[in-house]
């Protein structure tokens, strides 16, 4: 018998490799010789990069940039084994996780920190890139990113306005005259964990504003920065991205890609599906069952996350999948309907969140071992 194990990571507590190996050893506890093939996956956000270039044995650089308010800071990015396309995560330099609750300032907060990691990989030869967008602590619809790679944000009176999303209500013109030559055959590709459009009730600003510190009146005005910032960027490059669908991930930087570097956007568990080849490895490797998992299981589950999308997918070649998860807030039926037959948590008694963060790989590996024994009496 054969097992993909699949999972993503379990946020704050172990990386989806980690996960990956806890699970294999509950597997082979209860029986050695089946065999099995490790592919840690993610959505689109944390830990797309590290899962990309686990599973293509490729490598990852660390070097000098700067964070979200302009501070010096180390970050890393990743180039698949192939050596062909970087894997650009907006956290590692950009993310909320490396700013403190009270410095959170989106009226401010940049993505140049991005755009310097992408010129590096443009300095090594990439030409095609996968930019993971989870955890930004910006608004800026990624002005800051195409900063750094040449472009020019002038206000009426020609000068460049601000970094941060505020300041684009005065923006007057996008000048893209000296952009880095190497731009025109370049490739971006945006893994999205989200649906949110660039603008609007549902758009960048409304939805994400608040947990990176923005009051109810600065996401109004933040929004509207954004929907002035769209307006410009349909008169320059005849392009609306004010409804696209996931335009306003990482506070519109989605969307201003779109816009200004014809990117395109997919939802990040397809985007990494193909990159991974998964259809090829289901094809071909007579798998019996599929075994994912992540942090919590929640009503956002099945808008584009790991265990909604390996499992349909599994389910599109019959192969039946279980998820362990740390947390069960809400499952949905269409789960159900699409290839998952369990959902397991890896909680085995009252114990605190902290407590079962330490824990977790052993939990897993446990639980893990459990679900064997049910499943393998069945066959």
């Amino acid at each position: 018998m054969n097992i993909l194990i699949a999972p993503d990571s379990f946020k704050e507590s172990l990386s989806a490799m980690e996960v990956s190996i806890a699970i294999e050893k509950g597997i082979k506890t209860v029986n050695p010789s089946i065999d099995t093939l490790n592919i840690p996956l993610a959505d689109g956000g944390e830990g797309t990069m590290e899962a990309i270039i686990d599973a293509t044995q490729g490598h990852t650089f660390t070097v000098n940039t700067v964070d979200a308010l302009g501070r010096k800071t180390l970050a890393k990015y990743g180039i698949t084994g192939d050596n062909k396309t970087a894997i650009i995560e907006l956290a590692s330099a950009s993310g909320i996780d490396k700013i403190k609750k009270q410095e959170l300032d989106p009226s401010n907060a940049s993505t140049y920190g991005t755009g310097i990691l992408i010129k590096y990989a443009i300095q090594k030869g990439i030409r095609e890139f996968i930019i993971c967008l989870g955890g930004s602590a910006t608004n800026d619809g990624g002005t800051g990113l195409l900063k750094a790679l040449g472009f020019k944000f002038k206000d009426k009176q020609g000068n460049l306005i601000n970094e941060g999303g505020l300041s684009l209500k005065d923006l007057y013109e996008i000048d893209d005259s000296e952009t880095l030559e190497e731009l025109k055959d370049c490739q971006f590709n945006i893994a999205c964990d989200v649906t949110s459009p660039f603008v609007g009730s549902k758009g960048a600003s409304t939805i994400f504003g608040p947990q990176k510190g923005a009051s109810p009146y600065l996401v109004q005005e933040l929004d509207h920065a954004l929907n002035h910032f769209a307006n410009i960027i349909q008169k320059k490059y005849h392009v609306r991205v004010h409804d696209i669908e996931g335009a306003g991930a990482a506070g519109g930087t989605s969307g201003g890609l779109y816009g200004c570097l014809n990117a395109q956007i997919y939802s990040g568990f397809d985007l990494i599906a193909s990159t991974l080849n998964l259809n090829k490895i289901l094809s071909d490797n007579n798998i019996g069952l599929i075994i994912t998992g992540e942090g919590q299981l929640d009503s956002q589950t099945e808008n584009g996350k790991v265990i909604s999308g390996i499992s349909h997918l599994g389910d599109s070649y019959h192969i039946p999948t279980i998820a362990l998860v740390g947390g069960i807030q809400n499952i949905s039926e269409t789960l159900y309907k699409r290839g998952l037959i369990a959902v397991f948590s890896i909680v085995n008694q009252p114990m605190s969140l902290s407590k079962s963060m330490d824990f977790a790989a052993d939990l897993i590996t446990k639980q893990t071992e459990q679900v064997m024994r049910l499943y393998l009496s069945k066959l």
